[in-house]
This record gives C-alpha cells, structure tokens and sequence, in this order.
C-alpha cells in the first residue's frame, strides 16, 4: 500500500490486550503504510543501552525500584518521533497504558498529528488460549503455537532443529493476573479514544491474521491517500 498522509501527521496508537495481536501485526502494517514501528519498551532499553542522558535517568527510577514517571517516557518517544523517518507519522505499541499518559499525548501533539487508535478486541478466554500455547524456538526464534500452529515435532524446531520452550509468565495463572491489570488501567483508555470523531477503531483479533490485518488497513485508509 502506497500512500501519502491526507493532512497531519497520522500517529496510530495499537490498543488491546497481552497477546491481542498487536506485536504480531505492528510490523505488517508499519510495512504496507511505509510508517516507523515504536515500541516503547525497545526505546527504553535502546536509551538505557547506549547510555544517553535520557536513558540514565531512567535507569535511575528503574534501580531505585520507581515507575519511570510519564513525562520521561514522553521525552524519550517524542525525541524518536522527531527523527525524519517520522516526519508522516508513525505506530506506537506500548504507550500510551492509562487515560494520564493518553492526556500527556494529546498535549504534548497540539493538533500537529491526527491521532488514531486502533483496538485489538478479543475475548478474555480466546487470549488465554492463545497466550498459554505459545512456544518459540531458543535458537532463530520461531514461534509456534500448540494447537493453532503446532511443529511437526513437539520438542524441536521445523526451521533450524533448534529446541522449543515456553515462556514462564505464559502460564493461565499469570496470564489472568496480567488481563486483571489490563482491565483495571489500560482498558479505560477506549473510552477515552472513544470521544474524538474517528479516532477509536475496533478490530475484531479472534480471526486469521491476514483479516485483521486486512480489516486494521481499512480501518486507517481514511487517513490516507493513495499515491
């Protein structure tokens, strides 16, 4: 998909929970709308790792035990969107989590960038499943899936031979625990989106992946015009 941004700027926020689909598909869409792919939590670590003034302060509140407060983390995402690779806009995967950092966002934008926010909707059952059977390949990092997308054999890698595990926080307990954190915080920011026109935009993730991917293209393409 080649395009050219309408007007602003086009800053696509992924919503959902753990496991949704937003890692799955970030870089997908970052592809077909020629848009950068922020996560968050790699931009920590890449501040922390290269040691910048930034990234010291945040290790700072991080050893001390504290949440880096959100200012900081503004500073740190706003320093990468100024980049030119960001000058049409581009996709942030973890953040903003609350209805304050979501605030922050808005202020610190002005009406410089159109702000879109695309929900990944899915059921709390469906991810539990989804979460708990995921394995990975140790060596290439394979991922594969117990019942959706099993290895022909269940102990190694189709690709490399490599062996496959299973992360220790995939388990039903700390899954549930982690939906329970999602839906007290994180959740109250689709009612927020909810109040500006166009701006929230719910895609059903219990589906294949090239239809949600497909249906989050369609969900963004009035920001955009084709070239």
């Amino acid at each position: 998909m080649s395009s050219v941004l309408v007007s602003h700027p086009t800053v696509i926020v992924l919503l959902g929970p753990p496991g949704a689909g937003k890692g799955t598909h970030a870089g997908p869409l970052s592809e077909k709308l020629s848009l950068p792919h922020i996560s968050t939590g790699d931009l920590f670590r890449s501040h922390i790792r290269e040691q910048s003034k930034l990234g010291a302060i945040a290790k700072s509140y991080i050893d001390a035990g504290k949440l880096v407060p959100d200012a900081l983390a503004l500073d740190m995402l706003f320093d990468r969107i100024s980049k030119s690779d960001c000058a049409q806009g581009c996709i942030l995967d973890g953040f903003p989590r609350t209805v304050a950092q979501a605030e922050a966002l808005d202020q610190r934008f002005k009406g410089e960038a159109q702000l879109v926010a695309l929900n990944f909707d899915i059921p709390d059952q469906a991810l539990v499943e989804r979460i708990t059977g995921r394995i990975a390949c140790k060596e290439c990092g394979r991922p594969y899936h117990l019942r959706f997308d099993p290895p022909k054999n269940p102990t190694r890698c189709d690709g490399c031979g490599g062996t496959l595990y299973q992360r220790a926080d995939d388990t039903v307990e700390i899954v549930l625990k982690r939906l329970e954190v999602y839906h007290a915080q994180t959740k109250p920011l689709i009612d927020y989106y909810k109040q500006g026109a166009l701006r929230l935009k719910n895609i059903d993730s219990n589906q294949r992946k090239d239809q949600v991917l497909n249906d989050l293209l369609e969900a963004v393409a009035p920001h955009f015009a084709k070239c």
